[in-house]
This record gives C-alpha cells, structure tokens and sequence, in this order.
C-alpha cells in the first residue's frame, strides 16, 4: 500500500526538511502552506525532481472549511491518508503575558491546538480500523517550551504547546487499538525562520551559548526523528514525546 503523508506547515523549516525525507522514503507526499506558495512550489519540484510523487495544498490549519477542503484534495489526488505531520505553527514577538492581547492568544491556539486538533480529527477519520482505514501514524511537533514556559518570552506559545503534549497522550490512547499510533516531538532552539517571524531572526545563534552542545539544531535533525516516528521501526511507540533539544 502506498504511505501518503501530510505535512501541514510544510513549505520551510522543519516541515520541508521533513517532506523532502519522506519524500526520499517512498511517501507520496501532501505540502500544506498558508501563503507562501512560492515556497511549497518548491519544495515539490525538489521532490518531483528526485522522482518522488508531492501536492501542494492551501489551507489555514485554523479555519475548519479550509481543513475539510484540504484533506478532501488529498483523499482525491493521493489516497487514503497514512501518515500526518502537524507541524504548523506559529509564534509572536517576546512579551511579558501582562502586555499581550486577547487577539494573540486566540491566534496562538487557534494555529497551534485547534488546527492540530482539527488536522489529527480528520486523520484519524481515515486511518483508524474503527472508520475502515488500516492504520497510520500521527507525530505532532511540539516544543521545549512546553517544558520550559518561556518567561519574558512566549508564554502564551509555551502553553499551547503544553496543550499539544497532553493532547498527544490522550489521543495516542484512545485509538492504540486500532492501527494508529500518536507521537511528538519537542524540538529545542532550531536554526530556521520562526526566530525572524517573531522578530529575532538572530535568536538560535544567539542562545547558543545556554545549550549544553553549544549550537542550535538543524531542521534536518528533527526531520529525521519524525520520519523515524512514522515508520515501522517505531511500531511500540505511542504516546511518547521525544525531546530533541542538544541538552536543554
């Protein structure tokens, strides 16, 4: 049967290291964005151009409609859905909690919880043996923060990361007998373009020096630990949250 992935957030960073691996794998693979099609775009061509087989796919994991649509393009261009990376995100500028709005928490969550929530609703409706699927594997990606609560930073983050945690356990074993395991992964400072988005495109360089091997992680070295999540040589694992952090 052939493995058809989903990675929503997955024209940059993380998510595209991890599309491309997939890709290398034998994934046909779905490349969500939001806006940035120009990116996606290419990140299919790199696959196609390696002989792989990838879509790209708008949508806005917060919006529910657009979910829908989104894996409704995926259910007819690709298959049946076996794999689901969430890995969209995103963060803000540094704030102490008592200068942030209403506006931007409901941001944070909607992004982070409500669309990994919605994104993982619908794979599960297509993986598990309940619904007539034939299993898969979710990992979600979470972050150190969640661990952390990272003061005078991203609290509001840290939080609906910390929600993505507790979710992950809960629905790993809710549907551990029916084919479909659930998994994260809780990267710590990672060199990609997040820092600049929330205003501090210095940030992973920067913070080095607090990371006890000194230098931030690659987006290639999460990737790895996802696509090993979702193969079959993680087949015992459910549940577990992998922390990928240099040491922090």
């Amino acid at each position: 049967m052939d493995q058809v992935l989903l990675i929503t957030g997955g024209s940059r960073g993380i998510g595209a290291a991890t599309a491309l691996l997939a890709a290398q794998r034998g994934y046909a693979v779905a490349v969500n964005y939001t806006a940035n099609s120009l990116a996606a775009d290419e990140v299919v061509r790199q696959i196609r151009a390696s002989g792989g087989n990838a879509i790209t796919v708008q949508a806005d994991v917060a919006d529910e409609a657009q979910v829908l649509a989104m894996f409704e393009k995926v259910d007819a261009k690709l298959g049946r859905l076996t794999a689901l990376v969430n890995n969209a995100g995103v963060v803000d500028a540094a704030q102490r909690v008592d200068e942030q709005s209403l506006a931007r928490w409901r941001r944070m969550f909607e992004i982070n919880v409500f669309g990994t929530l919605l994104c993982a609703r619908e794979a599960v409706r297509r993986m598990s043996t309940r619904h007539g699927g034939s299993g898969g594997a979710i990992v979600n990606v979470s972050s150190v923060a969640a661990t952390l609560g990272a003061p005078n930073q991203y609290v509001d983050y840290a939080a609906a990361k910390g929600a993505v945690d507790v979710f992950t356990l809960g629905l790993a074993r809710e549907v551990a007998t029916e084919g479909v395991r659930v998994n994260a992964v809780r990267p710590g400072i990672i060199d990609t373009e997040i820092h600049a988005s929330g205003g501090q495109p210095d940030r992973a360089q920067r913070l080095a020096p607090q990371i006890p091997m000194q230098r931030p992680g690659t987006a290639q070295e999460i990737a790895n630990a996802i696509i090993w999540l979702l193969s079959d040589e993680a087949s015992y694992a459910t549940g577990s949250i992998l922390d990928l952090t240099g040491g922090r």
